[in-house]
């Protein structure tokens, strides 16, 4: 069970993203200062330095606080002789809870407002940077921690195995963002899953 305190620095932390969202769509990206932000959410610049490390980091910080982590801990705690493919579907679906958590920063957050923020993403080069980096990254270190776990496995194998899967979910969910308008959470996690089913038929042979 979460402590009060720890619930303290997760509510701030919620608090210090919605606040930021709404300022980067409310007057732009580039135009909103972590100073702003700071003030907006009542909370001192050092507040939010101690929850992320820049002002763009708001965005992906929560992929590295806890996706990483997690999802490493997930290989290394796999059952006996669980196979690769299964491996991977729990490391997917362990995403998806993140997005449902009651406590993700983006649990509250509607269809139309993550729509304008896949849009924000592509169209400021410093985000779309970084949304790369962050994705590239997490493909390594998962594809690492596979390739370590499953001998029989090399590191390309992995990473395209790895790269498939949360591509094809991400690809899938793009898809659907530029599709018809109005679309809610639930659909966007159908478009995934989609994805993620039909990639699931080639990766069962490895």
């Amino acid at each position: 069970m979460t402590g009060r305190r720890e619930r303290k620095k997760l509510e701030t932390r919620k608090l210090i993203v919605t606040t930021a969202i709404r300022l980067f769509l409310a007057q732009g990206y580039e135009r909103t200062t972590v100073a702003q932000i700071a003030a907006e959410a009542d909370v001192a610049r050092k507040t939010f330095f101690n929850h992320f490390p820049s002002k763009e980091d708001v965005l992906f910080a929560d992929v590295e606080r806890y996706y990483y982590d997690a999802a490493l801990q997930v290989v290394a705690e796999r059952g006996p002789d669980e196979p690769i493919p299964d491996l991977l579907l729990r490391i997917y679906e362990l995403g998806v809870a993140r997005e449902l958590a009651v406590d993700s920063p983006f649990h509250d957050t509607d269809a139309d407002t993550l729509e304008r923020l896949n849009e924000l993403v592509l169209s400021v080069p410093a985000l779309q940077a970084r949304s790369q980096r962050v994705w590239f990254d997490l493909v390594r270190r998962i594809a690492e921690a596979l390739a370590d776990a499953y001998p029989e496995l090399d590191l390309v194998t992995a990473g395209a195995a790895v790269g498939a899967l949360l591509g094809a979910a991400q690809g899938a969910v793009q898809s659907a963002v530029q599709g018809e308008a109005g679309k809610d959470r639930d659909e966007y996690l159908a478009a995934a899953g989609r994805g993620v089913d039909l990639v699931m038929r080639g990766l069962r042979t490895l």
